[in-house]
């Protein structure tokens, strides 16, 4: 269910859910550690999200396969958040860079392995 908020659009978990393609619980998992609070809560106490908050989902969201651990995407999002301009935010964005790289990496050699299992067996099996 999504709401007008003066000229902001809000929205409510469930909304939040599928335009970002996480669960519930997953959100409510992410708000309860603070990587994601909730813009509000209604008079009845539901969490109610910003567009903000879509796009602050959607960097952890993209974080996650990448390892880093919810300590690491707190400090992650604050350095976006304050920007590369912020007294050491340039150099430490820079390893986190050099970091998930690395990472990535590290993924796309698991890949190749587990497509030359799966071509291996397309070829035993008739």
């Amino acid at each position: 269910m999504a709401a007008e908020t003066g000229s902001t659009h809000t929205m409510h978990i469930g909304e939040l859910a599928e335009r970002t393609g996480l669960s519930l619980r997953t959100i409510r998992h992410y708000d309860d550690v603070g990587l994601l609070p909730a813009t509000a809560r209604t008079g009845g106490g539901f969490r109610v999200y910003s567009e903000a908050d879509v796009e602050r989902l959607m960097l952890i969201k993209q974080m996650k396969p990448l390892g880093f651990s919810l300590e690491e995407m707190a400090e992650i999002l604050s350095l976006l958040t304050d920007g590369p301009d912020a007294p050491g935010s340039a150099g430490r964005l820079a390893e986190i860079l050099e970091q998930a790289a690395h990472q990535r990496a590290k993924m796309a050699r698991n890949l190749a392995q587990a497509d030359d299992f799966i071509a291996l067996l397309g070829r035993i099996i008739p």
